[in-house]
């Protein structure tokens, strides 16, 4: 049977599959194997995760939730879902800071790849990381964590899968909370240009879902924290007008898959996500990119979209804007920099989709977009290089970790040197 991606563009290319029960069985694949990957979910819809040689899944390894609530953290395996780990915490009164749009995405995956939610005060899912254990490319356990060596986590946190197998992750946590989510609709382009900062912030995660009009933005998805006398401003944000129902992001489409609207209150993991965890997320049938500018050059990059409508719209399912805090992790978009990631939602046909991905990466290219590690791209090694500091630093510490190249791939054979 042959092993595809979630989205089903990607045929995974590896000689052998293997669904370890065991974390020493991990360690004997990889000892014993001369190149080797391991893939999440499969929520990438490029060849980051696929190898020629062993692709490893971790989903079979036994579930492992370790509370330490003096700490303030949470221990689960690599191969953990955020949905699974989220109900789980909730129960015993503890939560995650943030989460990404899907709740079914991988732990190890969503944080090797810096996949993020929104929010100016929220950075990346990595950036709760507080340790690591790996299995490195000569099969032994390597446990790292921020308190022994900062620099080192802030290394490979996002490591796109070059330095080893991340078998268990230890997580920040703080205590459980209550978001309210409404959704306003028709907020000016004029306006979102103008004020995108004070609308990034009006509140804990914020999301703009536009098909690039001149006119308007289609969608304002505002996710409040509850404060305890349990207010809720329910005004009009903008310009934009409350939606009178639960609507999906693609307005085609069915409301059900998505997390409870109108303002209702719910636990964190229940309305932080754009779509609940037994549905599938999204549309299902769809192909995914995503640039990251740096928040002051966001309007810009947000014009020269809006001026390219007529060549994106034919092929464009949606379009999601966010706001991501700086983070100090050398791999992640928004090293050193607060970000707006303007992601796109396509239409399965690459064919179609490449041309017109690469039209809209070269009028992006005076804002220097950083693309996400798991989705599509048709920016060249040399081009992206040039737009991330620490690549060369972080080529340095791969090639430490792995001097056979165990773990390298056609995908890093293009990004490193």
């Amino acid at each position: 049977m042959v092993e595809r991606n979630w989205a089903g563009n990607i045929d995974y290319g590896a000689a052998r599959f293997h669904a370890p029960t065991s974390v020493a069985e991990v360690q004997s694949i990889v000892s014993a194997a001369s190149k080797v990957r391991c893939v999440g979910s499969r929520h990438s819809f490029n060849a980051i995760a696929d190898t020629t040689g062993d692709l490893v899944s971790l989903a079979a390894l036994p579930p492992m939730v370790e509370l330490d609530t003096q700490a303030c953290t949470v221990t689960v395996g690599g191969g953990t879902k955020y949905g699974e780990l989220a109900t789980q915490l909730h129960e015993h009164g503890w939560a995650l800071a943030n989460l990404a749009s899907l709740p079914h995405i991988s732990i190890a995956g969503a944080c090797a790849t810096a996949t993020h939610g929104s929010g100016p005060g929220n950075g990346n899912l990595a950036t709760a990381v507080q340790a690591m254990e790996l299995v490195a490319a000569s099969g032994d356990l390597v446990d790292v964590s921020r308190d022994d060596d900062p620099e080192l986590m802030d290394a490979i946190t996002v490591g796109l899968g070059a330095v080893g197998i991340v078998t268990r992750l230890t997580l920040a946590i703080e205590p459980t909370f209550e978001v309210a989510q409404r959704v306003y609709e028709h907020l000016p382009m004029s306006a979102a240009q103008a004020h995108l900062g004070d609308i990034m912030s009006a509140g804990y995660s914020v999301s703009l879902f536009t098909s690039w009009k001149s006119d308007e933005i289609e969608q304002l998805w505002i996710k409040r924290r509850v404060t305890p006398d349990g207010g809720d401003d329910v005004e009009p944000r903008f310009g934009a007008i409350p939606a009178s129902r639960d609507v999906h992001p693609i307005v085609e489409l069915s409301a059900e898959p998505c997390t409870e609207q109108m303002g209702v209150p719910g636990p964190w993991h229940a309305r932080l996500p754009h779509f609940r965890m037994g549905f599938t997320p999204s549309s299902g049938e769809e192909l995914q990119s995503e640039l990251f500018v740096a928040a002051a050059n966001a309007p810009g990059a947000m014009k020269t979209l809006v001026e390219l409508h007529d060549v994106i719209a034919p092929l464009l399912m949606i379009s999601e804007v966010r706001a991501v805090a700086a983070d100090s992790l050398w791999m992640s978009p928004c090293y050193q920099r607060e970000c707006i990631a303007l992601h796109f939602t396509w239409l399965q046909s690459w064919p179609d989709v490449q041309p017109v991905l690469a039209t809209m990466e070269a009028a992006l290219a005076p804002f220097k977009p950083r693309p996400h590690w798991g989705k599509l791209s048709t920016l060249g090694g040399d081009t992206i290089r040039s737009r991330v500091a620490r690549i060369d630093d972080f080529e340095q510490v791969v090639n430490q970790w792995d001097p056979e190249q165990k773990f390298r791939n056609a995908y890093l054979d293009d990004l490193f040197r």
